[in-house]
């Protein structure tokens, strides 16, 4: 008879062996994401940096049609810096790239500043800003190049209303055709800055208006010294995708100005692809191609620096 303080032994369970799946070594969060990014890396380095290399090398050759590695040294770029058309190109750029970023930067944050305020019917007014984002620079070239045209556009509507003296002709005027660019490119791209400005207003903390307001701070001084300063990451957003798209500006030239009257709305891209497909320079295009890189960065480089080095100051 069993001893009614001796335990019964415990039955040891049988041992069941994992599966498949559980024996599989899994892989942490961190590594998945940088396998996932590899694909995306081959390409870039592949489509970006072996093609810079490549542009630079057909940059020092004379090739024209095709490429031919006949090296020629710093050949090209003389030429290209004795080219009275190429420093045309690059002043426009300037006086466009700079009427243009001011323009989307300027009037895109006021945009979002009066949504962020409680505007009246803002789904409305978001959608008409936007809607100039859908169409491409083509089609906007083509819609302001009828609106400045002197004897169809906005010039003859103001007449036939009477003022028979209001003169708008911009686009045949070699001294203004210019900023008939930065005013269709503005008016494309405004939505996307308000749409970016807007995001960054309404991910401010509500508590920091509540303490302007028992602070009595005016409205305009909040958003010129503290809302301003904590939107520095979105500023520094909008003005790199400005620049790149300043730097891109072709299509918009071709379908608005033609680089006219004469070369006096040319910019540097249309150029380079000018004399790669119509000139047969492909050498000459080529250091065109490389000293547009060299200019975007030498103007995104040291703000891109700046924003990289606040955060270390700031901790």
């Amino acid at each position: 008879m069993m001893n009614a303080q001796q335990q019964p032994s415990a039955v040891p369970l049988p041992r069941t062996e994992a599966s498949p799946a559980e024996k599989r070594p899994r892989l942490s969060a961190r590594t998945a994401a940088r396998i996932a990014l590899v694909p995306a890396a081959i390409i870039t380095f592949l489509c970006f940096y072996v093609f810079v290399g490549w542009t630079v090398v057909i940059s020092m050759t004379r090739s024209r049609l095709l490429p031919i590695y006949d090296f020629v040294g710093f050949d090209q770029y003389r030429r290209l810096f004795a080219n009275d058309r190429w420093w045309t190109a690059m002043e426009n750029l300037a006086i466009h790239g700079t009427l243009f970023i001011l323009g989307c930067t300027v009037v895109g944050y006021a945009l979002a500043i009066l949504l962020d305020r409680g505007t009246r019917a803002e789904s409305f007014f978001r959608t008409v800003f936007m809607l100039p984002l859908s169409m491409s620079f083509i089609v906007t070239g083509a819609i302001w190049q009828w609106l400045l045209n002197p004897t169809l556009g906005i010039q003859d509507a103001v007449r036939d209303l009477g003022w028979t003296e209001f003169v708008f002709n911009w686009l045949v005027r070699p001294d203004r055709a210019i900023y008939t660019l930065a005013v269709a490119g503005v008016w494309q791209q405004v939505g996307l800055c308000m749409a970016l400005f807007l995001a960054g207003l309404r991910g401010i903390d509500p508590n920091i208006w509540k303490a302007t307001r028992i602070d009595g701070i005016p409205t305009w001084r909040v958003y010129t010294h503290i809302i301003t300063q904590m939107l520095r990451p979105v500023f520094f957003t909008v003005f790199v995708l400005l620049s790149s798209l300043v730097l891109k500006s072709f299509d918009l030239v071709v379908a608005l100005t033609g680089g006219g009257p004469g070369f006096s709305s040319d910019l540097p891209a249309r150029f380079v692809v000018d004399h790669i497909l119509n000139r047969q320079e492909l050498g000459l295009g080529a250091a065109g191609a490389f000293m547009m890189l060299c200019t975007i960065a030498a103007v995104v480089a040291p703000y891109f620096y700046l924003e990289l080095r606040k955060p270390q100051r700031e901790a």
